[in-house]
C-alpha cells in the first residue's frame, strides 16, 4: 500500500497554558465577543408601590418628628446659653460665702438636777460680707445650742441686710427650762464642770445680689463649735473662754 497521510486534529483556539482541569482557557475574542451590558437600575418605587406590605410614611408623623427635633435643638441651645451666661456672671462677680465669728457666749441661771437642765445663754456673733460687688440678705435665721450633739434649746434671730464689705453684729438668746437630758449628758457635764463645752448651729436663708442681678435663695449653715464656758459664782453662770473664734460656714 502507498503512503497514507495521517489526519491532523482540528483546533479552534490558540494553544495556551492549561487551567486546573487540563484544558486551555478560551480566548477573549472567541468566547465573549461582546462586552457585558451594565445592570439595569433597580426601580424601588415600582417595588414599593406593588408591595402589599409597604406603607407610605404618614405626612403628619414626619412633620411631628421634625417639630420635636427642632424643639429639642432649641432647648439644648437655650440650656447651653444659660449655662454660659451664669458662668460668665460668676467669673465677673466671684461670689464668696460670708464669714462668721463667735464673739462671746455667756451662761446664767444654770442648773442640772435629776436629768433636768435649765439655763440661759447669750451668744454674740459677727457676720462679715467679703464680697466687693455683692450684697447679702439674711432671712429665716434659726439658732440651736447643743451639748455633745444633744440639743438643749433653740431660738430665732432677727433678719438683717449686709452691704458690700460690711460687718454686722447680732446675737441669739437661748433659754432652757427643765429640759430632760439623758445620763450620758449628765455625766459629761459633771465631768467637765466648771468648764463646759457647747456648740451653736445657725441656719439661714440668704440671697446674693449685685445690681439688678439676684441669685436664688440658698440655705446657709454656720457651725460654731467647741465654745467652752467657764462657770463661776456657785457654778451657775460663766463666760466664753479663749476669746473670739471663727465659725465654719457652708451652703
Amino acid at each position: 500500500m502507498g503512503d497514507q497521510t495521517r489526519p491532523q486534529p482540528v483546533t479552534g483556539y490558540a494553544a495556551g497554558p492549561a487551567n486546573q482541569n487540563g484544558y486551555p482557557p478560551p480566548s477573549s475574542g472567541t468566547a465573549y465577543p461582546y462586552a457585558a451590558p451594565p445592570p439595569a437600575a433597580y426601580n424601588y418605587n415600582y417595588y414599593n408601590n406593588n408591595n402589599p406590605y409597604y406603607q407610605q410614611p404618614d405626612a403628619y408623623a414626619v412633620q411631628r418628628a421634625t417639630f420635636l427635633r427642632r424643639v429639642l435643638a432649641i432647648f439644648i441651645a437655650c440650656f447651653v446659653i444659660a449655662g454660659a451666661v451664669i458662668f460668665i456672671v460668676w467669673l465677673i462677680l466671684r461670689p464668696r460665702l460670708p464669714e462668721v465669728r463667735a464673739d462671746s457666749l455667756s451662761l446664767s441661771s444654770f442648773n442640772l438636777s435629776d436629768n433636768f437642765l435649765s439655763g440661759n445663754w447669750d451668744f454674740q456673733f459677727t457676720a462679715r460680707n467679703p464680697n466687693k460687688k455683692m450684697t447679702i440678705d439674711y432671712d429665716d435665721i434659726q439658732a440651736l445650742i447643743y451639748y455633745d450633739s444633744k440639743q438643749l434649746a433653740e431660738t430665732s434671730v432677727a433678719p438683717f441686710f449686709q452691704d458690700k464689705r460690711n460687718e454686722t453684729a447680732s446675737n441669739a438668746t437661748f433659754a432652757a427650762t427643765r429640759t430632760f437630758v439623758d445620763n450620758r449628758v449628765v455625766e459629761g457635764i459633771k465631768k467637765e464642770t466648771p468648764n463646759i463645752e457647747f456648740d451653736v448651729l445657725m441656719l439661714a436663708r440668704v440671697k446674693f445680689k449685685a445690681g439688678s442681678w439676684r441669685a436664688r435663695s440658698r440655705f446657709l449653715r454656720v457651725y460654731c463649735g467647741e465654745l467652752k464656758v467657764g462657770l463661776v459664782q456657785n457654778r451657775s453662770s460663766g463666760n466664753l473662754l479663749g476669746g473670739p473664734r471663727q465659725c465654719v460656714v457652708r451652703l
